[in-house]
């Protein structure tokens, strides 16, 4: 797969600048748990939610300002019939009449019982009136949103000559994770008239697929006016097949690979159920699927540009995951490490030193899975025994090496 600001036909496409997270000079990582990302993740690493506290964000550096953005009204997850996960997307407007950068994000749960995760998107002004027509013709509080913000025009599209990017990813958050704090001299660009769109994943395991109340959570905006040296930066979001079967004591009809991609497309849609058969297109070169725990996918980098950090998203299966530039080659180079997956834990980790990749280059992700977990997991432990592919929902998997980078000259 191609990269050119984000993989050609990644369903997370990241066209735009998407999540501010570094300069040359420092990159300031999140602040949940340990500084050491290698060391061994806690018993309950799988657990799906933290202590859920909200910790007070860091000192306001000189010329900065918080802007605290919640949720219109409380909101009581819907899923659909049959499921126990709901991704609800909500408009947010920070109200800005003059240019902004975006150098902090902090998610606010109010209900960690029912929140799995949210991811923070930010609408250009250009988007903001395709955003608003269509959370005003959805009923209720927001609308559901499987996959992207779920709004035509909105999400970011593999178009190079599109003029206007689209929703960009600029943040995600899972219990535990406190602000994401950036450098004062980096920051995500915010024109005047964008929005904010926040996407939570509503989950329901933990409460027997019943609401357990409402939610009303909120984002925190660190936002400063900028200078002549602050540098807009980008997110690449790299990622690879699931084809994890069922164990070898495991059956049920949803052991069978189609069967459980029809019940994905069922709960979230034919774009999220074709996306499984997309990857292993794309990732492999055989074309065909080559089921176990360990899946990977090559991207090429298509524009020169300099990575500072990274972090790994997968769901309840994780195990471990790499993003390895130019693998196999002298000039090899691990740029993120995680081997011990921990959900409650996913938060950016800044590289040693900067490393410069060019046009050409290689960037691997690789994913590690275990079906075994399935019976170590409460919140997986009473669902029935799957192939495991790509989808939205915490019995179903992901992974995403999402990668801090900077656009540099060739």
């Amino acid at each position: 797969m191609a990269v050119n600001a984000a993989p050609s036909g990644s369903r997370w496409k990241v066209g735009a600048p998407i999540m501010a997270l570094a300069t040359v000079f420092a990159v300031a990582a999140c602040s949940s748990g340990a500084d050491n990302p290698a060391a061994p993740a806690a018993a309950d690493s799988h657990s799906a939610h933290g202590d859920g506290s909200s910790a007070p964000p860091q000192p306001l550096r000189a010329g900065e300002r918080f802007v605290e953005l919640e949720m219109a009204e409380a909101y009581t997850p819907a899923p659909p019939e049959g499921a126990v996960d709901e991704y609800r997307c909500q408009v947010l407007d920070p109200g800005l009449t003059e240019e902004a950068f975006l150098t902090g994000t902090q998610v606010i749960p109010e209900n960690v019982d029912i929140a799995h995760h949210g991811i923070v998107y930010a609408v250009p002004a250009g988007d903001a009136a395709a955003v608003r027509e269509h959370d005003a013709k959805t009923p209720g509080l927001g609308w559901q949103c499987f996959g992207g913000t779920g709004v035509e025009g909105a999400d970011v599209e593999d178009d190079e000559e599109s003029p206007d990017p689209g929703a960009a990813w600029v943040d995600t958050w899972a219990p535990g994770a406190t602000e994401t704090l950036l450098d004062q001299d980096a920051g995500f660009k915010l024109e005047p008239g964008s929005l904010i769109v926040f996407q939570m994943h509503y989950n329901l395991l933990a409460t027997d697929g019943e609401p357990a109340g409402s939610d009303r959570s909120a984002v925190r905006l660190r936002l400063t006016d900028g200078t002549p040296q602050t540098r807009e930066l980008e997110t690449w979001s790299l990622d690879a097949p699931i084809d994890l079967p069922c164990a070898a004591d495991e059956s049920g009809p949803l052991c069978d690979r189609a069967a459980s991609i029809a019940d994905v497309t069922e709960r979230f849609g034919p774009e999220v159920g074709e996306f499984a058969d997309e990857q292993v297109e794309e990732c492999n070169e055989s074309g065909v699927p080559e089921p176990g725990d360990t899946q990977t996918c090559d991207h090429e980098v298509e524009e020169p540009v300099t990575v500072f950090a990274g972090f790994g998203h997968m769901h309840m299966h994780g195990r471990s995951m790499k993003v390895e530039l130019n693998p196999g080659t002298p000039e090899a180079k691990v740029l993120l490490d995680v081997p011990q997956f921990d959900f409650d834990n996913q938060r950016m980790l800044k590289l040693p030193e900067p490393v410069e990749v060019d046009p050409g280059d290689t960037l691997r992700v690789t994913c590690t899975h275990d079906a075994g977990l399935r019976k170590q997991v409460p919140q997986l432990s009473t669902l029935p025994p799957r192939y495991v592919v790509w989808g939205d929902g915490t019995a179903d998997e992901m992974c995403i090496g999402i990668m801090t980078v900077s656009p540099r000259e060739s």
